[in-house]
């Protein structure tokens, strides 16, 4: 595969939002994701509630970055977030990756995971240079759920995450059922009736399995949290 080399960026450029370099940025770009098919999660902990205390959440896929770093990727709040870059005290700060088979926790991607990613990169061509070009689709296989306003102001619905598309500029979204433009069943990855939940006004968060579980059968310190979460 033949590489282009990008015009150098000056280090003193710094994008307004993020404070980063615009260099920075154009290396933490996504360019390839594999699912993690083997349940490893990431660790995290929570200074609010327990700050003795690691929680677990499974790991949705690893990316690959321009700059060749490899990372895992989970739903947090309303993003897909690298697992590195949790690092707020508010919210949960990360801790590392863990094998619960192994009872092992690591710091780096596994090696084999690395190497997929680094091969399916120079195996398949970067396409032309569409920033809405899909370059992956995959499906979601550890039980997001989105939530979304409901018709009313006090109702919340919840939906699954169907799959997640990596596009061109390295975004990666998650894709909704819009049910009124089914036309096939079992809808499949790559449905003309799948949106962007970012361009549902209605999307609030993401939710683990578990969580969302718990929120449909109203367990009730499922509901304050949700209503805490709500509030702040």
């Amino acid at each position: 595969m033949a590489r282009v080399t990008a015009p150098e960026i000056p280090d003193n450029v710094v994008d307004l939002f993020s404070g980063k370099s615009l260099t920075t940025l154009r290396g933490e770009q996504i360019v390839r994701i594999s699912p993690e098919y083997d349940g490893l999660s990431m660790l995290y902990s929570n200074r609010h509630t327990d700050p003795t205390k690691l929680y677990s959440m499974k790991i949705l896929c690893w990316a690959l970055r321009a700059d060749g770093e490899v990372v895992g990727m989970v739903p947090w709040l309303n993003g897909l977030i690298p697992c590195p870059d949790l690092d707020d005290t508010a919210t949960g700060l990360w801790e590392g990756y863990y094998d619960s088979v192994a009872d092992n926790i690591f710091f780096e991607a596994p090696k084999h995971k690395a190497a997929e990613l680094e091969n399916a990169a120079d195996y398949f061509d970067s396409g032309p240079h569409n920033p809405n070009r899909v370059v992956q689709e995959i499906p979601d296989i550890i039980g997001t759920h989105a939530m979304l306003a409901g018709d009313e102001d006090d109702t919340l619905v919840l939906t699954e995450v169907l799959s997640w598309r990596l596009f061109n500029d390295g975004t990666v979204e998650a894709m909704l059922i819009d049910e009124e433009n089914v036309e096939a069943t079992p809808v499949l990855p790559g449905d003309p009736c799948l949106y962007a939940a970012s361009s549902d006004p209605r999307f609030r968060y993401f939710f683990q399995h578990h969580i969302a579980n718990q929120i449909k059968s109203e367990d009730p310190a499922a509901l304050a949290a949700i209503a805490m979460l709500f509030e702040s």
